[in-house]
């Protein structure tokens, strides 16, 4: 046989062979062929969808800086993949997606899904197949009160802003001078706003404070008129608020139109964080106080490159929620390059025995990330900004701890 012939011969029959074997179910992949697929349940449409489009921005910024760097080195130099679903922010299409994600597209750790009130029942959903579930930012205290060993939290929970809010209260008050008696509380009428406000009366219980008003309304409102109403009639010295994007920028605009005269505006991040939220408020916005858990001064390395690396890519600052997500995919790669496999117990092993301290993702204002045996992230932590207008546009200026607070500026407490 001709030796030409005989060699073709040959090649021929091993690619027919390597091409079954790569077909073959259980078969390993070649490196380059290896992902990861990350299932990511968040509000694409509906009133939380300015929060979740930041939130995949901030994903795809990271996946793209792991990927370039070699993707997970223990497993091959596997890329990440991202794969969406949009959840509306409703609970029962949370579930769905869930559904979907773990059962069709195969999906090796979800996160999701900001709404606490679809990010409850769905890592539920989590639990039940043994995926694991990190969750950047959804704050209500029950979601890591389940029981539930895949579920891992990386932002402070509600009952953690609250007791920092009442805190920054107290100390403002004593730094100024300036005497609090009276509360009011507005709120969406979601998980969220439920649970934060649940926590805000009995802090104001034990503090000693007065509740003058108690107002839950639903997010899509297009008229907050009659709450703000009652917010001047009830005389409050502060008004303490839990708002998506659209709702904020109305209940805001409408405070200033009706008058309403405060001693402080405290806002609990969500829709007040929102970069929309200034633009569309404008000066209405100024002297508002806002607790998040990062803002573009905090004084970490690298938080300035990535917020300006994330501000040409996408024309606004990072925001809390974004940073959230952001180090959720630092998260996950360094769980899986210390997991090594795909094995769904084994990445949640290395998830709960995170020690993350350094690296792209950390860019947070605390410097550690450790979860407690319920899988809450134990050193979160959160600051307080102020919006004011000190020369150059209003921009959100952190105040709070007093450590924290932005060299040079001082507060404007009480409201003018």
């Amino acid at each position: 046989m001709d030796k030409k012939i005989f060699w073709k011969r040959c090649m021929s029959t091993l690619a027919v062979t390597v091409g079954l074997t790569l077909t073959l179910p259980g078969a390993p992949l070649l490196a380059a062929d290896k992902v990861v697929k990350i299932g990511n349940i968040i509000p694409l449409s509906g009133p939380s969808a300015t929060v979740g489009e930041q939130g995949k921005n901030a994903r795809e910024m990271a996946v793209a800086e792991i990927n370039a760097a070699g993707g997970i080195a223990s497993l091959g130099g596997a890329k990440l993949e991202l794969v969406y679903a949009d959840s509306e922010s409703k609970p029962e299409k949370g579930v769905g997606e869930a559904e979907r994600l773990i059962n069709t597209e195969k999906v090796n750790v979800l996160t999701g899904c900001w709404n606490s009130s679809v990010t409850y029942p769905t890592t539920a959903v989590a639990e039940r197949y043994g995926v694991p579930f990190l969750v950047p930012v959804s704050v209500a205290d029950k979601i890591t009160e389940q029981g539930f060993k895949n579920v891992f939290r990386i932002a402070a929970k509600d009952s953690w802003w609250t007791r920092d809010q009442f805190s920054f209260i107290k100390d403002m008050s004593a730094e100024f001078n300036t005497e609090i008696k009276k509360l009011a509380f507005v709120y969406e009428n979601g998980d969220w706003g439920q649970g934060i406000a649940g926590n805000w009366v009995k802090l104001a219980k034990a503090a000693g404070y007065e509740v003058v008003l108690n107002e839950p309304y639903p997010s899509t409102t297009t008229d907050l008129s009659p709450v703000v109403q009652k917010i001047k009639r009830s005389r409050p010295d502060v008004l303490m608020m839990v708002s998506n994007a659209a709702d904020a920028i109305l209940l805001t605009n409408t405070l200033a139109e009706y008058r309403v005269r405060l001693k402080a505006l405290i806002s609990s991040g969500g829709g007040h964080a929102d970069p929309s939220f200034i633009q569309a408020a404008g000066k209405s916005a100024r002297y508002l106080f806002d607790i998040v858990e990062w803002e573009t001064d905090v004084n970490k390395p690298g938080a300035r490159e990535a917020n300006e690396k994330y501000k040409k890519q996408y024309g606004q600052n990072l925001t809390g929620e974004a940073v959230d997500a952001y180090l959720a995919m630092y998260i996950i790669k360094d769980a899986l390059e210390r997991a090594a496999s795909l094995d769904p117990e084994k990445i949640r092993q290395a998830l709960a025995d995170t020690q993350l301290s350094d690296g792209p993702g950390m860019i947070v204002g605390y410097d550690k990330v450790v979860f407690d045996e319920k899988g809450q992230n134990k050193e979160a932590s959160l600051v307080m900004v102020q919006i004011n207008d000190i020369g150059n546009g209003l921009e959100r200026i952190t105040v709070w701890p007093k450590s924290a607070r932005r060299v040079g500026y001082t507060p404007v407490f009480p409201k003018p």
